[in-house]
C-alpha cells in the first residue's frame, strides 16, 4: 500500500490513493500504521476514495489513530485537498466527507520545500445548536467540541483535563473533542485540544480552531502546530460561509506492507 504522510501544523496523517486499490483497511491495521513506535505514526489515516456523486472530485474517509472511523477532521480535510492537488485534480476541489460536501483551495504549494496553504469551507453552525455547559460551550464543527477558557494556557494539563472533560458521559454520551483556550496580548486565540480517538493531546485541530472562533469570535488563532485563520458569516440564527486557512506538508512517501 503507497500512501503519503502529510501535517496540517503538526496534526499528521497517513493518506492512501484508494481510488483503484478499494482496499478495506481493518481497524487493527489502522491502528497499527498509526501507531508512533510500531508504524508509520500519525493522528489519523485517510483514504481518497472515487465518488460517483456529481459534482464531486473524491470521497474522504477518515480513521482515528485507535482505528475507528472518526467524523470530520479539518486539518485531514486539507491535507487531503493537497494531495488530491498533487495527484493532478486541480486547485479547487469538491469533496464528501463524514459531514458532508466540502470545498478547498490550494491558495499556495512550493515544490521544493514541499509546504503549502490550504482554505477549507466548513459546514455551517446554527446557533440554536451550541450549548453552553459549565464553564464552556459545546458545539459541533463536524466533529463534537466543549470550549473553555483557561488561565496559564501553556503550562496547562491539557491531557489529564482534558481526559477527565472528554469522558463526562453525563456531558457529552459519545465523548467530545476538548478545547482549551486563552486571550493573547496581541489580540489572537491561542488554542490547545484534546483530541477523543487520538486520546492525547495534538498539536493543531481544524475543527476544534474553528469551534473555538466561533464561540469567541477571534478570526486569528494559534494552535501549537501553526497558526489559522478561520473566516465567518455570523447571523442573528448561525455561523455561515465558514472557511479554516492554514498550513499543509508533505513530509515523505512510502510503502506499507499489508497482513
Amino acid at each position: 500500500m503507497d500512501f503519503y504522510k502529510f501535517d496540517g501544523a503538526g496534526n499528521d496523517f497517513v493518506v492512501v490513493d484508494n481510488r483503484r486499490m478499494c482496499l478495506g483497511l481493518a481497524e487493527d491495521e489502522v491502528a497499527r500504521i498509526c501507531h508512533r513506535r510500531f508504524g508509520v505514526g500519525a493522528d489519523g489515516l485517510m483514504t481518497l476514495d472515487a465518488s460517483d456523486e456529481q459534482g464531486m472530485d473524491f470521497e474522504m474517509h477518515y480513521y482515528n489513530s485507535d482505528g475507528r472511523l472518526g467524523s470530520m477532521c479539518g486539518n485531514g480535510g486539507r491535507c487531503i485537498a493537497m494531495m488530491a492537488h498533487l495527484l493532478g485534480m486541480g486547485e479547487r476541489l469538491r469533496f464528501r466527507g463524514y459531514d458532508g460536501p466540502h470545498e478547498a483551495e490550494i491558495l499556495n504549494w512550493d515544490a521544493d520545500s514541499r509546504r503549502g496553504v490550504v482554505r477549507l469551507g466548513m459546514r455551517s453552525v446554527a446557533k440554536g445548536e451550541m450549548r453552553r455547559m459549565g464553564d464552556g460551550w459545546f458545539l459541533d464543527t463536524g466533529s463534537p467540541h466543549y470550549v473553555v477558557q483557561v488561565a496559564g494556557l501553556e503550562h496547562y494539563d491539557v491531557v489529564g483535563e482534558g481526559r477527565k472533560l472528554r469522558h463526562r458521559k453525563d456531558l457529552f454520551p459519545e465523548g467530545a473533542n476538548i478545547d482549551f483556550v486563552e486571550p493573547m496580548a496581541d489580540g489572537r486565540l491561542a488554542v490547545r485540544t484534546y483530541e477523543r480517538g487520538v486520546e492525547d493531546e495534538t498539536w493543531a485541530c481544524g475543527t476544534g480552531v474553528t469551534a473555538c472562533a466561533l464561540v469567541s469570535g477571534c478570526h486569528k488563532l494559534v494552535a501549537r502546530g501553526g497558526d489559522f485563520c478561520v473566516d465567518f458569516d455570523a447571523t442573528d440564527e448561525s455561523f455561515d460561509n465558514v472557511q479554516l486557512t492554514g498550513p499543509v506538508a508533505l513530509n515523505f512517501t512510502g510503502t506499507w506492507k499489508l497482513k
